[in-house]
């Protein structure tokens, strides 16, 4: 999925809820749920869309209608040398669409 059809899609009132997920080295994605399913945010390529803060997210995100929007930590404790693995989920933590210095 796209800016364009994400907005698309918000607009219709389609999304459930948008997650930037943060990895490991800064780097953060955005994927819209709809109905159960999560739909990856693509640039012009084709390739995934990195942002680089959830300042960077709330930007590009700012003509978009409001949305449910969460910040997620992955868990890398199961891809540390001698652990098992875990049933650990990723933390999702809810916060504010718009900068609260923002109108």
């Amino acid at each position: 999925m796209n800016l364009q059809e994400l907005n698309a899609y918000a607009i219709a009132g389609k999304i459930d809820e948008l997650n930037l997920i943060s990895l490991e080295g800064g780097i953060y994605l955005l994927e819209a749920r709809m109905h159960g399913a999560a739909y990856p945010l693509s640039d012009t390529r084709g390739q995934m869309f990195h942002l680089r803060s959830v300042e960077h997210a709330r930007e590009v995100l700012h003509a978009f209608p409001k949305l449910q929007f969460n910040l997620v930590h992955t868990s890398v404790h199961d891809e540390m040398c001698g652990l098992g693995a875990s049933v650990e989920e990723s933390l999702k933590v809810p916060i504010a669409f718009r900068s609260t210095w923002q109108s």
